[in-house]
């Protein structure tokens, strides 16, 4: 029976990624603002809440220490530039009406990320996940000779998402300090953007309403909210649940772009999606397997 912390660890977790599978409806309301401007607005006010985080708890060192150390100030300054073009791609695609996509970047990401780790770090597959990873390539592959149109948003998504987490992946800092300092390599930056922009007559903090300059603002929060909650509750929870947990994001972000924003959703998508949820069923099952009885020998492929 799952321990209190457990059960608690897996609220926390399931709700920064459900909040994560919302940033649609956040992002939506701000279309008609530029793209770049909002995600600006984002590494500013992310960085300075993260900094006052830090202020407060006066956890300094570990930060210092990061900034002192070439390697790691590179892997950050890698960190950033990937998450960044991701958020840009994604806030855009909001805009554009393609929030499905979205959900399709989403859905391969955790597959695209063990090729990825394959390639980078010589991790080797074994047999399903090789299965897994032909069947994904197939429903993208399907959807782009049957649209005519390669999916670049769900595959740029994918694959800036799958860098981010690469270079997390050999970061040493924790949650807070690490997306302070990736923010923060990026603040500078950002900052005289907006400033060029204001000035040139562009800018729209403080020109949206009271609605739209609060949801600016809030671009802070909302980016570090679900951040503390997720990092709060992972360490509690087998990462096998963390793993089944992520796909409550894609599969709220596919419903909202159907449902709400009646974003169509043909059959040659269902063909395509059914082909990528399969892969993501085989990927879940084969993990289960193996970690349940390791003896069955699911061997690896070179």
């Amino acid at each position: 029976m799952p321990s209190s912390r457990q059960t608690k660890g897996a609220w926390y977790v399931g709700l920064a990624y459900a909040f994560w599978g919302f940033f649609p409806i956040y992002w939506k309301a701000l279309v008609g603002i530029s793209s770049l401007q909002l995600i600006c607005h984002r590494i500013v006010w992310s960085f300075l809440m993260l900094i006052m985080l830090i202020a407060r708890s006066k956890d300094w060192s570990a930060l210092w220490q990061a900034v002192r150390t070439p390697r790691v100030l590179a892997v950050y300054t890698v960190a950033s530039f990937a998450i960044a073009v991701n958020w840009l791609i994604f806030v855009w695609a909001v805009g554009v009406n393609q929030i499905v996509q979205i959900s399709l970047g989403y859905f391969i990401n955790p597959l695209l990320s063990v090729v990825l780790g394959m390639v980078v770090f010589h991790e080797r597959l074994r047999r399903l996940q090789w299965i897994s990873v032909a069947l994904a390539a197939a429903g993208v592959l399907y959807l782009t000779f049957a649209l005519q149109t390669l999916p670049w948003i769900a595959l740029s998504l994918a694959a800036t998402f799958g860098t981010y987490g690469l270079m997390k992946k050999v970061a040493p800092l924790g949650p807070v300090q690490g997306l302070a300092l990736e923010t923060g390599i990026l603040f500078v930056p950002a900052a005289v953007y907006l400033i060029v922009e204001e000035l040139a007559g562009r800018g729209a903090f403080m020109h949206s309403g009271p609605l739209g300059n609060a949801l600016m603002l809030a671009a802070g929060p909302i980016t570090t909210l679900p951040l503390l909650m997720f990092a709060a509750g992972v360490r509690h929870i087998p990462l096998s649940l963390v793993g089944m947990l992520q796909y409550v994001n894609p599969t709220l972000q596919i419903s909202i772009g159907v449902l709400l924003y009646h974003e169509p959703f043909t059959r040659i998508q269902l063909i395509g999606f059914s082909l990528v949820w399969s892969a993501l069923a085989l990927f879940a099952i084969e993990g289960y397997l193996t970690r349940r009885w390791p003896q069955l020998g699911v061997t690896d492929v070179s």
